[in-house]
């Protein structure tokens, strides 16, 4: 709710206000007697030290919590759920990091499609819109990203065998902590290499400005060189508020949760009740979490965290909380508390707009391949 990362955390508030306000007016918990759900919000700051200390409060000062959500980077979930699985405090994370549901805790579920499985996933999903769009596939790839806990699980697979798989020489490769205070030689570096795809991972707002606006300055932006993200950062309306539109033209990222076919009336009960222009991934995934929250709740029976984390354990359902994640349409968690069957998505800047461009069944738009003057 503070520094770099607070649009998210302000996001992700104004998502799980909307659907409790809904749950509770619907009749709440009927199992319970139609107990209302109550939000408690503990700022996770700018830092993993901070979050963690945010995580110790919150269980020492709020015995009574029954279940969590958060903390957007997967750096601070990682220290969070130290914590709370201590504390035997049932977790939902939308954070990518493969590592938060490898270390057999209990008590953490992860809705997300992890990093390694969308960097298995998106490759050669992008390799192929690139042959359908060009009639070639590329041949060379950069990568420009920040040292987050998300971005380097995604490019992990990348580096380990899928670029030579895939036959892509890596020709740039750049790492940097954000915020970032410069990005001049970082796109020098892209610019003097010229890949024919760029991987461009920020998780700050502002380092997505700044490494967009300096790839327009340089020549390689609005469609030059297809450029493609991971994650909700470069998504933002916030990025379109900054920037000149059309700087943004073409990028594209992928996420493992966005706005689909499926949502269209959602869209616009969020844009008339919060004035936010679109649902970013962060407002979708946390309103789909009240709605886990409330089907464990109902099938619980009490508020309790151990029969909450036993029945999120159980859970395979249909409809509800399940349309909020792109998937098969079931919603249900793995042994290790990842969300089985989980599947990605790729979003790209049209007319101003991010859209949903991948796969087809859940596109809003076809996608348009950038391409190299």
């Amino acid at each position: 709710m503070s520094g770099p990362y607070a649009r998210q955390g302000q996001v992700m508030k104004m998502a799980a206000d909307m659907a409790i306000e809904t749950i509770n007016r619907q009749g709440g918990i009927k199992s319970m007697g139609g107990a209302k759900l109550r939000l408690s919000v503990f700022d996770a700051g700018d830092s993993v030290e901070r979050a963690k200390n945010a995580a110790q409060r919150m269980v020492a000062d709020a015995p009574n919590l029954v279940a969590a959500t958060g903390a957007y980077l997967s750096s601070f979930t990682l220290a969070v759920t130290e914590v709370t699985e201590r504390a035997e405090l049932p977790v939902l994370t939308f954070s990518y990091s493969d590592q938060i549901t490898a270390r057999g805790f209990n008590y953490v579920f992860q809705t997300s499609a992890t990093g390694v499985q969308q960097a298995e996933g998106s490759l050669p999903a992008l390799m192929d819109m690139a042959q359908k769009a060009s009639g070639k596939r590329p041949a060379t790839i950069g990568i420009v990203m920040d040292n987050t806990a998300a971005s380097v699980s995604f490019v992990k697979p990348m580096r380990d065998h899928q670029f030579q798989k895939l036959g892509l020489k890596l020709v740039v490769d750049e790492t940097f902590t954000p915020p970032l205070a410069n990005a001049t030689p970082l796109i020098q570096k892209v610019r003097a290499a010229r890949p024919d795809i760029l991987i461009l991972l920020p998780t700050v707002i502002s380092d997505a400005k700044l490494l967009l606006e300096k790839m327009n300055e340089f020549g390689l932006g609005r469609g030059r060189l297809p450029t493609i993200a991971n994650g909700a950062a470069i998504l933002d309306p916030d990025l379109r508020s900054n920037m000149n539109i059309e700087q943004l033209e073409g990028v594209m990222a992928v996420v493992a949760d966005w706005t689909t076919a499926a949502q269209k009336d959602f869209v616009t009960e969020v844009k008339n009740k919060t004035g936010e222009p679109w649902p970013t991934q962060h407002f979708i995934t946390t309103y789909g979490d009240m709605l886990i929250f409330k089907a464990a709740l109902e099938a619980a029976g009490k508020a309790d965290r151990e029969a909450v984390a036993k029945a999120l354990r159980a859970m395979n359902i249909t409809g509800g909380a399940a349309a909020f994640f792109p998937g098969n349409g079931r919603l249900r968690f793995e042994e290790n508390g990842r969300r089985a069957d989980a599947s990605l998505l790729i979003v790209q800047w049209q007319k101003g707009v991010p859209v949903t461009v991948y796969p087809a069944k859940d596109a809003l738009a076809p996608p348009n391949w950038p391409t190299k003057n």
